[in-house]
C-alpha cells in the first residue's frame, strides 16, 4: 500500500480508500465488518463516511 503524508503533520493515509454510504443499505452487517477488516488488514487507514457530497462538485472539495 502507498501511503500520502498530510501536509504540516506527522499523518499519513492511504492512497485507496473505503466508502461506507452504503452501508446498511446495499450490504449486511456482517458484510460491512467483513469489508472493514479487510481494507485494515491490507492498509486501508482512508474510511469515508460521509453520507453525501455536493453536486455538482465544488472545485475547492478536489485533492
Amino acid at each position: 500500500m502507498h501511503y500520502h503524508r498530510i501536509p504540516h503533520s506527522s499523518l499519513e493515509v492511504s492512497t485507496l480508500g473505503l466508502g461506507t454510504m452504503t452501508f446498511g443499505e446495499q450490504n449486511s452487517e456482517a458484510d460491512a465488518h467483513a469489508q472493514l477488516d479487510y481494507a485494515i488488514a491490507n492498509g486501508i487507514n482512508l474510511i469515508d463516511a460521509a453520507e453525501m457530497y455536493p453536486v455538482p462538485p465544488r472545485p475547492e472539495h478536489k485533492g
